[in-house]
């Protein structure tokens, strides 16, 4: 077998260019087993130097931070700082303020026509979800119009319709009342709460809200919407957390029960249901997406690249 000249003549111990291939995937395989021995030997050293002198470690992380999508993300014109305050005053003013100003939301969760059974499991299941809401079946007859005249003669304050086609649900629709705004999504992935857990337990209590990563003036308005549909004062005894969570323009819906197990550490507990929703348009004053003004509506032609975000 040759030794470490042939190696070296041969491809630097990889074994490149020897044409027997039995001894070309033994060199290979020493080569392998002696990169990883450096690995080792290097990671080894290099984890009593950071035992003995703690600020390498801190270094060190500091400087290999992995690139990601998000952390590498196109500048986005409309990014708002924690303390923006124009951002803060035109939300004093917006649909929503009433809202954060003491209102209690009051919803009405409903379905696409014709909907089956799976539509109506899940928007019932909705129902659990945002305290004080109702979930109504849809008749054929009702137009999304009479259902929204419905809801201003009875002032709830929001209502939300489920798009089910062909026995699979595609679409989510929230609409602000009594003047708008209207946000439409895409949903994807819906699970019920009873398939992560058979024996799933829900109480009455109003869960705390985490909105997470919504950083441009369209995820903030987006944010607003959902804090909208729930009560501003969470009831803690409940242990029940709602999170809406931002990920590259993708919302992940998350509920949680959590249990403290010591002062610092809690136990989770997923309590479902769980979906992913992505904006498709958003619209200005009362539901009209026909002829209506939009705020914001995506087209394939804004995808200039994976790095570009909107939320």
């Amino acid at each position: 077998m040759p030794g470490s000249d042939s190696e070296d003549r041969f491809g630097s111990g990889k074994g490149r260019g020897i044409r027997n291939r039995k001894i070309r995937e033994a060199i290979y395989q020493r080569y392998r087993q002696a990169k990883a021995e450096r690995k080792s030997e290097k990671r080894r050293q290099q984890a009593e130097e950071e035992k003995a002198d703690p600020s390498k470690r801190v270094e060190r992380l500091a400087n290999n931070v992995p690139k990601t999508q998000e952390n590498t993300r196109e500048h986005d014109e409309t990014y708002v700082d924690e303390d923006d305050q124009e951002v803060e005053d035109d939300q004093e003013q917006d649909e929503f303020a009433p809202y954060f100003s003491g209102q209690a939301p009051k919803v009405l969760i409903t379905t696409s026509r014709c909907a089956t059974a799976i539509a109506n499991q899940f928007g019932k299941e909705l129902e659990t979800i945002f305290p004080n809401s109702k979930f109504v079946r849809r008749g054929s007859g009702y137009t999304i119009e009479q259902i929204i005249q419905f809801c201003n003669n009875r002032e709830y304050t929001d209502t939300i319709v489920l798009h089910e086609d062909r026995r699979k649900l595609f679409a989510l629709t929230i609409i602000h009342l009594p003047e708008g705004p209207t946000a439409h999504f895409k949903l994807s992935n819906p699970e019920s709460m009873y398939s992560l857990d058979e024996n799933v337990v829900i109480t009455p209590h109003h869960p705390e809200l985490i909105l997470n990563n919504f950083t441009t003036r369209l995820g903030h308005s987006v944010g607003r919407f959902f804090a909208a549909l729930f009560p501003q004062v969470p009831e803690f005894q409940g242990r029940q957390v709602a999170t809406f969570h931002n990920q590259r323009d993708f919302i992940f819906f998350r509920r949680h029960r959590y249990d403290f197990v010591s002062g610092e550490r809690a136990n989770l507990k997923e309590i479902g249901p769980r979906f992913t929703l992505r904006l498709r348009w958003l619209q200005k004053g009362p539901y009209n997406p026909s002829h209506g003004e939009f705020e914001w509506s995506f087209k394939p032609a804004m995808e200039t690249s994976r790095r570009r975000f909107f939320l």
